[in-house]
């Protein structure tokens, strides 16, 4: 099968999409065209930029850089998780929480992956070892963005209730179980969604890119129903430790419920 290329038209044209898009947003006054654009712009240079970072991976391939390169991701995801959210641990916590879990959960999983179900030869193969965990830490931070916002929000708004539950002789476990509960929902919608709807409503992306690139479907759904498992695996032990740890945080060891940890 020969591999249809995309040329620099092809790029434009589905770049007007998004302008068009833009544009409707500032008729209609919504006032998503600035951050609309910016991602964009953001995702084009990003994605080009890795094009030629990965191409310099898989020629080298020594794992010094293939581990720089893994920290770079996580670093930057873990501000992402972070900005991402109306109210945050103040402090180093809002930072580290986020990407605490995430290096925890993304880097076992995909850890697991490359040495024991994908086994390539080495196992930090740049090719594989870096979509891999991109892929990983992606989710995870879109969960732990969802979770400790709705965690944290909640907190601040529900202070009172859970001021009042934790006089009455609860501690804190007991005292946020419910915002807790509703906030390990909240971020496992998504990634539920996509495996719900994967074959039926959507071709998630990466079968979608194999077959385009001629790999045999039947191979392709293999691959994918691997990496949407690894996927949920890394997102809802991600959103488990981020939760119960941003948990924690919010009291003091008198697990007395600590408002001016929050900004």
């Amino acid at each position: 099968m020969t591999l249809i290329r995309l040329s620099g038209w092809d790029l434009g044209l589905a770049a007007t999409l998004v302008i068009l898009l833009a544009f409707l947003s500032l008729r209609l006054r919504l006032a998503v065209e600035r951050p609309l654009l910016i991602s964009t712009v953001r995702m084009a240079v990003q994605l080009v930029l890795i094009g030629y970072v990965l191409k310099f991976l898989v020629d080298v391939g020594h794992p010094a850089w293939v581990a720089l390169l893994a920290l770079v991701m996580l670093l930057v995801a873990g501000r992402e998780a972070n900005a991402r959210q109306r109210v945050r641990l103040a402090g180093a916590w809002g930072y580290g929480v986020g990407t605490g879990a995430m290096f925890v959960s993304a880097f076992a999983v995909a850890l697991l992956a490359l040495t024991v179900m994908l086994a390539p030869e080495p196992w930090y193969a740049p090719r594989y070892a870096i979509p891999l965990l991109g892929l990983m830490l992606g989710n995870t931070m879109s969960a732990v963005a969802l979770g400790m916002n709705h965690l944290l929000t909640a907190a601040a708004d529900r202070r009172e209730q859970i001021e009042q539950r934790l006089a009455l002789g609860e501690g804190y476990v007991e005292a946020v179980g419910d915002i807790r509960r509703e906030a390990v929902h909240t971020g496992l919608i998504p990634i539920i969604n996509a495996m719900a709807a994967a074959g039926i409503v959507s071709l998630p992306g990466i079968m979608t890119g194999q077959i385009l690139a001629g790999t045999p479907p039947v191979e392709a759904v293999k691959y994918q129903i691997v990496i949407m498992l690894f996927l949920t695996a890394s997102t809802g032990m991600g959103l488990l430790i981020a939760v119960w740890s941003g948990c924690r945080r919010l009291f003091d060891e008198r697990e007395r419920l600590r408002p001016d940890r929050l900004i």
